[in-house]
């Protein structure tokens, strides 16, 4: 563990009052606002995401210090515009926390995590009922990757009875979706709107795939992902152990090669 003697929470806040002071702050901090911190967001959270994947411990725990500070951020913004401060996020997620867990902070008997998943999304409609929204999609925000939204909007109208019940459904529609993205792309005058736009519905098949089974789309393609970097570099390595350029070689070779970095996983 580091030296952490001196640094706390508080001082953290203080150091964050600092950097944004008009009277001797970072120029950069000073400039920013509740829009430009966005993208830094975004990008610390997939950091966080990338060292928890690459099991880089250490390197997860400055990802959730550099997390950590864009709430901090966005606290001293708040707090300078009279909207809210760090104690007003405190006590707002550990009021809904507190709501949403009434098996551990309050008397109901909630079985299962089944039960406790129903019991979340009802608390969540409730929520959603208190600020008036009209769809039980209102609230999902358009930000967020695209597996990642398109599984969230899945689930939010599977709340509502709009879902299959069984798998054969599920997987006959990717099939559908398959057939009509073919008919597209072999029209002798190809409309390239209608094949992204039936590619659209085939992803979007897919991902409910996906979520019946239980998975989280995000996480499953970023193991794909990984896996086929992986056996790709072994490839490349095959290749230049030989001697020769993978731009070369015939694809009967490179599969070759690929088969083999498969075989060299699995044994």
């Amino acid at each position: 563990m580091s030296n952490t003697q001196g640094y706390d929470l508080p001082r953290l806040l203080e150091i964050m009052a600092q950097l944004r002071s008009p009277q001797g702050g970072c120029p950069w901090d000073l400039k920013q606002s509740f829009q430009t911190i966005v993208p830094h967001t975004l990008e610390e959270a997939y950091e966080v995401a990338d060292a928890i994947e690459t099991q880089d411990w250490e390197g997860v725990k400055g990802e959730l210090g550099d997390l950590l500070f864009q709430v901090v951020f966005y606290a001293q913004l708040g707090k300078e515009q009279g909207l809210f401060d760090f104690a007003d996020i405190v006590a707002t997620v550990s009021e809904k926390l507190i709501r949403r867990h009434p098996h551990v902070f309050a008397n109901a008997e909630l079985s299962d995590e089944q039960a406790v998943k129903v019991n979340w999304e009802a608390e969540k409609a409730k929520e959603r009922a208190a600020l008036d929204k009209e769809s039980v999609l209102d609230d999902i925000p358009l930000a967020l990757p695209a597996l990642t939204r398109a599984a969230k909007i899945q689930k939010r109208c599977a709340t509502v009875g709009f879902d299959w019940k069984t798998l054969g459904p599920v997987v006959d529609k990717i099939h559908e979706e398959i057939d009509e993205v073919m008919e597209e792309v072999l029209m002798a005058d190809v409309d390239e709107d209608r094949v992204s736009d039936e590619l659209g519905d085939l992803l979007f098949a897919t991902v409910n795939l996906v979520r019946h089974l239980g998975k989280d789309p995000e996480q499953v393609l970023r193991g794909a992902n990984a896996k086929f970097e992986r056996r790709f570099r072994q490839v490349e390595h095959f290749i230049a152990a030989e001697g020769l350029k993978m731009t070369d070689c015939s694809l009967e070779k490179l599969d070759a090669a690929w088969d083999r970095a498969k075989q060299t996983e699995q044994s």
